[in-house]
């Protein structure tokens, strides 16, 4: 029973934690209202979503010991977010107002090198991470393709929330960079492998904490 309750725990820890890291993706770069600044701010928001995606993943794989714990939790932080989504349709705007991440396929990668590497942690880190960083960006730029005129979207339906100065103010698209989603995973790949480590290490402090 003790051990039935323990893992009971451990999974549920891991949805209280996805949801909660949903929040925080949302608030690190107004991601679920992706169209407002589509283009212009892919890279950030590939960056934001690759750290966040793998620090929690990796964490939570490495805690339970099991392949799939990174998709497990993935899947919660889509479905969280489907649920926003709907909340939103479900006032009165329109379907493509919000653009649901693209967190699956990566984690995905992540349990893959994990396994592939018989349970390795540095494989993990090392491969996982990298894989989650390239990966992330490529997948949501298919996501938005399939979104109705992004910036259409964002300035027929501006925000409720934001305050008149900040109104999206068109954006010069390509001006600053010509590839997003190379500059996007380039980056990613760079960040997520430390932040990856973070995860790991944060294991650590666990257990530390559980065995005081």
């Amino acid at each position: 029973l003790m051990v039935w309750l323990r893992r009971t725990t451990h999974y549920l820890f891991i949805v209280v934690v996805a949801v909660n890291s949903t929040l925080l993706t949302i608030n690190a770069g107004d991601y679920i209202f992706y169209t407002d600044w589509a283009w212009t701010s892919f890279v950030v928001f590939s960056i934001s979503q690759s750290t966040m995606l793998v620090v929690g993943a990796i964490y939570y794989m490495l805690f339970t010991g099991v392949p799939g714990t990174a998709t497990y939790y993935a899947t919660i932080m889509t479905i969280y977010t489907w649920v926003a989504k709907g909340a939103w349709f479900a006032l009165g705007y329109p379907y493509d107002f919000i653009a649901v991440p693209v967190w699956i396929p990566s984690a995905m990668l992540l349990d893959l090198s994990y396994w592939a590497t018989r349970r390795n942690k540095h494989a993990a880190i090392l491969i996982g991470g990298t894989l989650v960083g390239l990966s992330l960006p490529l997948f949501n730029m298919i996501n938005l393709l399939t979104i109705r005129d992004p910036l259409e979207m964002a300035f027929k339906y501006p925000r409720p929330t934001l305050p008149p100065y900040m109104t999206p103010i068109e954006p010069q698209v390509g001006k600053f960079y010509n590839s997003p989603v190379a500059l996007g995973a380039g980056a990613g790949a760079v960040l997520a492998v430390p932040i990856a480590a973070l995860g790991a290490k944060l294991n650590t402090w666990t257990y530390r904490w559980m065995a005081a």
